[in-house]
């Protein structure tokens, strides 16, 4: 493994954290709970870990979350930037057996993709937030852990639907190693 960030890993978290600022700010529905909602950004966010690993995903999780709070509450909330990161590590560190270079996207991967991201994001914002926000904020249990539940819901399904959209169309882009065959 390289001891240093690819060229292409460094702006795939430059851009990807952008994306996601921009998504965070302008493509959300609000779910009715008070500071939740569904974040197409999330769905990104699985997209990018997927393609480039966990480093750029735990990185475009915590800089691009981290910015989007910023700029959209004038504070950082860090429990839920801290589950960005989560999100984006984990997601990616299991990417490798998504070979989307290959052009391959099908049944068995997206239910791998999908197995994957529910399991990290339920561990993510079902524990890890309601508890970070109780550790940090102590912020009272009832309420954290309703967020916490809608807000991981709500990715869950972003990500399934929009993340596995993302990832199929991508998929399609790339050509299959099999599909070239040399002239005699």
């Amino acid at each position: 493994m390289n001891k240093h960030l690819s060229i292409k890993t460094i702006v795939a978290i430059g851009i990807g954290s952008a994306v996601y600022v921009i998504l965070g700010r302008f493509l959300t529905i609000p779910t009715g709970i008070p500071n939740t909602n569904i974040e197409t950004a999330t769905a990104f966010l699985t997209f990018i870990a997927v393609l480039f690993g966990p480093i750029a995903g735990g990185l475009v999780g915590l800089i691009g979350h981290a910015l989007k709070d910023s700029l959209l509450w004038g504070s950082i909330w860090w429990s839920w930037v801290l589950v960005s990161l989560f999100v984006g590590f984990f997601i990616g560190l299991f990417s490798h057996r998504i070979k989307l270079e290959e052009g391959a996207f099908g049944k068995k991967q997206i239910i791998q993709f999908n197995a994957v991201q529910l399991l990290v994001q339920a561990i993510g914002w079902f524990l890890l937030a309601p508890v970070l926000d109780i550790v940090i904020y102590a912020e009272p249990v009832n309420k954290v852990f309703t967020q916490g539940l809608v807000a991981g819901l709500a990715n869950i399904v972003s990500a399934g639907v929009i993340g596995t959209l993302l990832l199929a169309a991508y998929a399609k882009t790339q050509s299959r190693s099999s599909s070239l065959t040399k002239e005699g």
